[in-house]
């Protein structure tokens, strides 16, 4: 079971992850994870994004099918001020 400094650490090294790979990365489950991520955001440690079109790696978001389908929310630690 992971901790929120564990996942913290892990924002540190990686730079960008989402919960998914946060949630395999620490063998933690999912819900638990997106809840200690919450819990990080609400301390002002981490922030959340939606991944736009423009850093869709094909370039083809804009006129894909599937709309905003291919955005992902991925999580970084926040930027002290």
């Amino acid at each position: 079971m992971a901790s929120l400094i564990e996942i913290r650490d892990l924002l540190a090294l990686r730079g960008t992850m989402d919960a998914t790979q946060l949630s395999q990365q620490l063998a933690t489950p999912l819900p638990l994870v997106n809840a200690m991520l919450a819990r990080l955001e609400a301390m002002g440690k981490a922030q959340r994004r939606t991944e736009d079109a423009s850093e869709c790696l094909s370039g083809g978001c804009k006129s894909c099918p599937e709309g905003k389908a291919c955005l992902r929310e991925v999580w970084s630690l926040s930027q002290p001020v």
